[in-house]
């Protein structure tokens, strides 16, 4: 039993080693180019040992879509969770996206930002995790709005869901601009679009 579990956990660590460097490479070379080849050079693995922990390629790619959903949970979810409800935890939402893209969590910018443009027109199983999560963002997105105009910080009759779809698309637009022009300055923008949004919502 002991050595059952030792090789159990020996086997999440060396998921964890892999899935640190699948989420990296993705937002670089996309789902499609991680190859198990390629992360068992990474890190140091033999193919058979990859392999072994994920079963296939689309396992992999399942895994690496989960486990950036756990960092970006980790990195702007939780921390804007400490802000009080209403608009600080709003503002405290949208700046921690646009920190977590700005400081490059990931290298290629926002994980989900790099693997929709991969796989937005390919129906299957990443397709639908990725969907999933972004709609659940969007969601928790449009709910910090209803808790704002709930609040009083924000107009009664904002439709939460368009405002949620306006503010999203800013930043993604700051995302996809900053890695394109290899320059800060769209997020500065986004920020000014993003508080006029929020001051005609008011």
């Amino acid at each position: 039993m002991t050595v059952t579990d030792g090789r159990r956990a020996r086997g999440d660590v060396s998921r964890q080693a892999v899935l640190a460097v699948a989420v990296d490479l993705a937002t670089v070379t996309g789902l499609d180019g991680l190859s198990i080849g390629g992360l068992a050079s990474a890190v140091s693995m033999s193919k058979g040992g990859i392999a072994g922990l994920f079963g296939s390629k689309q396992e992999l790619q399942l895994a690496t879509v989960a486990s950036a959903a756990e960092i970006f949970q980790r990195t702007v979810i939780a921390p804007a969770l400490t802000a009080p409800t209403g608009l600080p935890r709003l503002r405290a939402l949208i700046d921690a996206w646009l920190d977590y893209s700005q400081n490059r969590v990931f290298p290629g910018g926002c994980f989900f930002a790099a693997v929709t443009s991969e796989y937005r027109s390919r129906p299957g199983a990443i397709r639908d995790a990725v969907a999933a999560n972004l709609k659940r963002w969007r969601e928790f997105l449009a709910e910090a709005i209803t808790r704002a105009i709930a609040t009083g910080d924000l107009a009664d009759g904002i439709d939460a869901t368009q405002l949620a779809f306006e503010i999203s698309a800013l930043l993604d637009a700051a995302n996809d601009s900053s890695l394109l022009f290899d320059s800060a300055e769209p997020y500065a923008r986004a920020r000014a679009a993003v508080d006029t949004l929020l001051s005609r919502a008011r």
